[in-house]
């Protein structure tokens, strides 16, 4: 073997060491990242080789004086000892420079594996956020293929979004509405979609406020599309409550103000020629005034509980002598249809925080309705029970009535609802059942309730805590 080869054969091992040094440095600070690495090794390669070319005319006169043979001229061009180190001086500087090469690459590897870090929190923090969204939200592609879904959405449509593997929407959609509302509005490149989709639940229908919107490149082709699904049914439940709310309010107030104008018309006509008619005429009239005043009243204080504006006067009080006082008002009332009004003996350690003026208009309401309701020659029963371990009180009040139908039972104390079959025993507004329902459960934390069975009567009654020293003392 030539001199010459045996030079150049030195210097590629000089170059793999390098080489071999550089992918294991590569290794090392990469940690197991093999694509790193094995770039580190490219480019170490590539480097031994910039290296090598650049001090190859250096190493070629070298070679030239050792291929000569003639130690005169080798001698007087490289003195002894000269060659040795003009090699150990080119390889040293071809360590530094491959060193520093690997150094530079390293600092690269650390400063990509930050920012992977960075990306990979970043995503986490986008899927917790989209998550965290009470709203539906889909991601499709150009391709109609969901690429993004957050919980609410598959909880919606009953799917489990996998990023890994692209859904259609056709597949993962259980609305065809939805699935063409997406199609078109990527053909039709349309900024901002919004409509109102309804979907079939088993319970009852949902309504959802969609909002449509593209995701276009600097050329306007689209990229992506977002799908935001806002549930919006008791925003329209709240609504339609507040259209009925204001055509009963309509009804009621139009009803006692026409008898008021027309029995006032009369009197102003001279129609009413004697004491006795005027007497009456003015009678309708006053009636309907209280009548439209007590509605006034009862929508009022409804409103004062439900914005939790209303002045509440709590104090201790026995419960028996609120009854006790209750029953005494309406007893002359419940005579007139020859009624028996059986009232409960009083408790002891009955006291419970109450506003008076207000769980007395509960009894008397209750009561009322009662007297109302039942036929003349029946009962009512005030029935009180003290639960001693629980802490509370119970009054209930039994009737022998018409009762009320099975599907009413459940909207007696809603606004304005009134039992159809029962409009004919006796007049109302719809409200008093409800006002007692927010005076006992809003105002005072208790708890009301109503059974009753056609024809045989009803039964209505609240549950209210007792006070803590009344608590106390009982156990």
């Amino acid at each position: 073997m030539k001199k010459e080869q045996k030079i150049w054969i030195a210097l590629a091992a000089v170059g793999c060491v390098g080489a071999l040094v550089a992918m294991i440095a590569a290794v090392s600070m990469s940690k197991g990242i093999i694509i790193v690495a094995v770039l580190i090794v490219c480019a170490s390669i590539v480097v031994n080789c910039v290296v090598l070319f650049k001090h190859a005319d250096r190493l070629q006169k070298i070679v030239h004086a050792l291929s000569v043979g003639s130690q005169i001229k080798m001698t007087a061009a490289y003195p002894p000892g000269s060659l040795l180190k003009d090699i150990g001086t080119a390889t040293e500087q071809f360590m530094d420079e491959t060193n520093a090469k690997v150094k530079t690459l390293q600092n690269e590897n650390t400063d990509i594996g930050l920012q992977l870090q960075l990306i990979q929190r970043r995503k986490n923090s986008v899927e917790a956020i989209l998550n965290s969204i009470r709203d539906a939200v889909i991601v499709t592609d150009d391709r109609d293929r969901i690429i993004l879904a957050n919980a609410a959405a598959g909880t919606l449509f009953g799917f489990e979004f996998d990023p890994a593997q692209p859904m259609a929407i056709e597949e993962a959609l259980s609305s065809g509405e939805l699935v063409t509302a997406i199609s078109k509005c990527r053909t039709s490149k349309t900024a901002h979609v919004r409509r109102e989709l309804t979907f079939e639940k088993a319970e009852q229908p949902v309504s959802y406020d969609t909002v449509l919107s593209c995701v276009e490149d600097d050329k306007g082709n689209v990229l992506q599309l977002v799908a935001v699904l806002h549930d919006i049914t008791r925003e329209k439940e709240i609504a339609r409550m507040k259209n009925d709310f204001v055509s009963h309010v309509s009804h009621e107030l139009k009803t006692p103000l026409a008898s008021i104008n027309a029995y006032a018309e009369m009197l102003v006509d001279g129609e009413a020629e004697d004491t006795e008619t005027v007497q009456q005429f003015c009678g309708v009239i006053q009636s309907q005034a209280q009548r439209l005043g007590r509605l006034i009243e009862d929508i009022l204080n409804i409103s004062r509980i439900e914005s939790g504006l209303i002045k509440v006067s709590k104090e201790t009080h026995s419960l028996a002598l609120v009854i006790r006082d209750s029953v005494e008002m309406i007893t002359s009332y419940a005579q007139e249809k020859s009624i028996t009004v059986h009232s409960p003996a009083s408790i002891l350690y009955d006291q419970v925080n109450i506003d008076r003026d207000m769980i007395s208009q509960v009894v008397i309401n209750l009561l009322s309705n009662a007297v109302k309701y039942t036929p003349a020659n029946g009962e009512i029963t005030v029935r009180t029970d003290l639960n001693e371990i629980e802490g509370q009180i119970t009054v209930t009040i039994i009737d022998t009535g018409v009762g009320i139908p099975a599907e009413d039972v459940d909207h007696v104390f809603d606004k304005f609802y009134r039992v159809k079959a029962n409009n004919k025993c006796a007049k109302g507004t719809g409200l008093g059942l409800n006002l007692v329902k927010q005076i006992v459960e809003t105002v005072h934390g208790g708890s009301i309730f109503v059974t009753s069975t056609v024809g045989e009567g009803s039964t209505f009654g609240f549950v209210l805590p007792l006070s803590k020293e009344t608590a106390t003392q009982t156990v």
